[in-house]
């Protein structure tokens, strides 16, 4: 077992006090917006036995065990995350494994840098996620029912928005959902502009419902993906409930603490709300043009105290064990290689203290039990 020491990545949009305040430390003023725990050759985790890529290269076999390796390669398939959120990140897409091996197949066939700001595809993996909650945690998942997005816009009384209110009251809903967002996305940008600033107005003066949008405005002045997030479902997570992000499903996270997980992919395609590279074709062959509801998901506890996130793929399993003082230990011992990170108290992992923040790697197949008061992640895979 290798206890991690991780790397927390600075992004504009990260908190400058969230982290800080969950590792109890002083917070420096910038903000502070992922801390990476695996494998992930952008940032990976550290060990005393070198980075856990260089300790996984070293023996796959006995660091992720044989059939991790049968089933997903010689890698960590997927990158735990502690994420949080000062201000809104992008709207995005994540693509399926098919569309990102063909999206990255035919960028290399070109000869597109991997590291050029207009590449859509880092890799060729898919990229499906869950967060869950630590604190109130918002964030926007699916599209809305047509005729409640309808409503929505058409509340804040502004003219130009009239066409898209006709738009989904009119059209059958994939059809009404695509036209609305594919007009958004190609309008004037000065036109767009002073759209948005007539939404942002009436938003704010509106609050409410409106609230979470005149917020990402103030952010993001201008950007059309103001409009567009208000096709999408606002949702509000309390600490312990979760989202899983699947492919073609447009998200973006706004505010809060969480711990994330997904497969260990860089491949985003963005709506708005960001200065990067917006492909709009890309996009709208990437999007699922569908209704949903955004199916917030509570852990299923089993008898030995476990409680697991559940999702539809392979390639991360996370659970939970929330610890009471004087409790018994619990036996995680596994055939597939594990992060263990605690998130509150006090707890033991083998013979690691871990305090909230702090986290380990434990390779397949070795003897781990966990005990103390506090509460613990389980990241694994399914094989």
């Amino acid at each position: 077992m290798d206890r991690l020491d991780n790397t927390i990545r600075p992004y504009a949009w990260g908190s400058t006090t969230a982290i800080p305040h969950l590792l109890g430390v002083e917070p420096t003023g910038e903000p502070q917006a992922e801390m990476w725990m695996g494998a992930h050759p952008g940032a990976p985790s550290r060990t005393e036995r070198g980075t856990l890529v260089e300790v996984i290269d070293a023996n796959p076999e006995t660091e992720l065990g044989q059939a991790a390796v049968a089933k997903f390669g010689p890698r960590l398939p997927f990158l735990l995350k502690i994420l949080a959120a000062g201000a809104p990140l992008s709207l995005q897409v994540h693509p399926n494994l098919e569309q990102a091996k063909e999206g990255y197949a035919d960028e290399e066939s070109r000869g597109i840098p991997v590291d050029a700001p207009h590449r859509n595809y880092k890799d060729a993996n898919h990229k499906p996620e869950l967060i869950c909650a630590l604190t109130e945690f918002d964030g926007l998942c699916g599209f809305r029912d047509p005729v409640q997005a309808a409503d929505l816009l058409a509340g804040l009384g502004v003219d130009s928005l009239k066409p898209y209110v006709d738009l989904l009251h009119a059209t059958p809903e994939d059809a009404a959902l695509r036209e609305v967002l594919t007009a958004i996305l190609t309008a004037a940008p000065d036109e767009m502009a002073h759209t948005v600033a007539e939404a942002t107005a009436a938003a704010t003066r509106l609050g409410g419902d409106y609230a979470p949008y005149a917020d990402i405005a103030h952010h993001y002045p201008g950007d059309p993906g103001v409009i567009a997030a208000m096709l999408l479902n606002h949702v509000r997570l309390q600490p312990g409930e979760a989202l899983f992000l699947g492919a073609g499903i447009p998200h973006a996270y706004l505010n809060g603490l969480g711990v994330e997980i997904m497969a260990n992919s860089d491949n985003v395609l963005r709506c708005g709300l960001t200065p990067k590279h917006v492909d709009v074709p890309e996009l709208l062959r990437i999007v699922r043009f569908e209704a949903s509801d955004p199916g917030v998901l509570r852990p299923e506890a089993s008898p030995d105290g476990e409680e697991v996130y559940e999702t539809p793929i392979d390639e991360f399993r996370l659970s939970r064990y929330v610890l009471p003082e004087n409790g018994t230990a619990h036996d995680l011992t596994r055939d597939t290689p594990q992060i263990l990170l605690c998130t509150a108290g006090q707890v033991r992992a083998s013979d690691h203290e871990l305090s909230a923040g702090q986290s380990v790697f434990v390779p397949a197949g070795e003897k781990t039990e966990i005990s103390g008061a506090g509460t613990v992640f389980r990241a694994t895979v399914l094989v």
